[in-house]
């Protein structure tokens, strides 16, 4: 059986440079990985940013629908969330894969997660941070799509990672 992953974020990439790099990973993943990516749309931009992460987190929650996912595990990027290695996510990919859960990865919006987004996560995933810095939502998805290709060639004995 394949791995299969699951991507969602809010907006869509405006830059299109960042773009052009989610999508060269997301096919790079899709030869090792069943990956599926879903948006939902950022809130309006007149809104104070907690109402926007309010909304925002509504959405994403509703994306998570059991009937679609019956099997997910919520993974939300989060700063506050725990660093993992590249050989230690694809471990949690492999351990996940073995026990036919699908692992969900939430990035947010400009705004970051609402707090029943990062609950969710909490409650039987994860809260998973690509380190201390901060980074733009866009390019966190570019970083987020690199590390599950990095992973996938790791558990595939892919030479794309060196040690």
């Amino acid at each position: 059986m394949a791995a299969q992953i699951f991507c969602l974020f809010v907006g869509k990439c405006r830059e299109a440079s960042l773009r052009e790099a989610a999508d060269l990973y997301a096919l790079k993943l899709s030869r090792l990985a069943r990956c599926e990516i879903a948006l939902v749309k950022d809130a309006a931009s007149a809104l104070p940013a907690p109402e926007k992460c309010l909304r925002e987190g509504r959405d994403l929650l509703a994306r998570l629908d059991p009937r679609h996912l019956p099997n997910a595990v919520v993974i939300a990027l989060d700063e506050r969330g725990d660093n993992w290695s590249s050989r230690e996510l694809a471990a949690k990919l492999k351990a996940w894969e073995d026990a036919a859960r699908t692992p969900c990865f939430i990035v947010g919006g400009a705004f970051g997660l609402s707090d029943e987004v990062r609950e969710r996560a909490r409650s039987g995933g994860a809260l998973f941070s690509l380190g201390r810095i901060t980074l733009p939502h866009e390019l966190a998805r570019v970083v987020l799509l690199e590390q599950l290709y990095r992973a996938a060639s790791i558990n595939k004995g892919l030479p794309y990672h060196h040690d």
